[in-house]
């Protein structure tokens, strides 16, 4: 973790600023603010955020446990506050949270969905998966015709895994 910050498990009266940090990426798919409460309550065991040197969240990982395959983690957004962008904490969090998961729940397989044009995210989940050497597959999910809105890219998922549980990267 890059020094000054730390993680921790997202609390409800973080919803605010993890909804205003997706607001501001001006790349994610901005949830309402309703829904990064919720989130913060009934999904904080699968989500992270990185606290700055006063507490309040400067970086956040949202995700699940899917369902229908209790060995996969789902990363719904991930977004770091534009003024602490080039810092590490992207990564740092993926790491965290994943490691975290792996050995409470027993997951050893992460999803998410990426559209083509997003490099950052591409790159975050690839280095994931290097750093973890782990496979790295990626297959169309949802094709642009599947969205209401006319100009919403197809959604490419990635599965990366199996990674190994035991210790963090590095």
């Amino acid at each position: 973790m890059p020094e000054g910050f730390k993680l921790d498990t997202p609390r409800a009266e973080d919803g605010a600023t993890i909804w205003r940090i997706a607001r501001d990426s001006q790349v994610l798919d901005l949830n309402s603010s309703y829904s990064y409460l919720l989130w913060c309550r009934d999904f904080a065991a699968t989500s992270v955020v990185a606290r700055d040197a006063h507490g309040e969240p400067a970086a956040f990982v949202t995700g699940y446990v899917r369902p229908d395959r209790p060995d996969t983690l789902v990363i719904w957004q991930v977004a770091v506050d534009d003024a602490y962008r080039g810092h590490g904490l992207a990564a740092a969090l993926l790491d965290g949270l994943a490691f975290r998961v792996a050995r409470e729940r027993g997951v050893t397989y992460l999803e998410t969905t990426v559209t083509s044009s997003n490099t950052p995210s591409n790159r975050l989940f690839a280095s994931f998966a290097a750093r973890h050497g782990a496979q790295h597959r990626r297959e169309e999910l949802f094709t642009e015709d599947l969205f209401p809105e006319k100009g919403h890219e197809a959604e490419l998922l990635h599965r990366i895994g199996p990674f190994a549980p035991d210790e963090p990267p590095g």
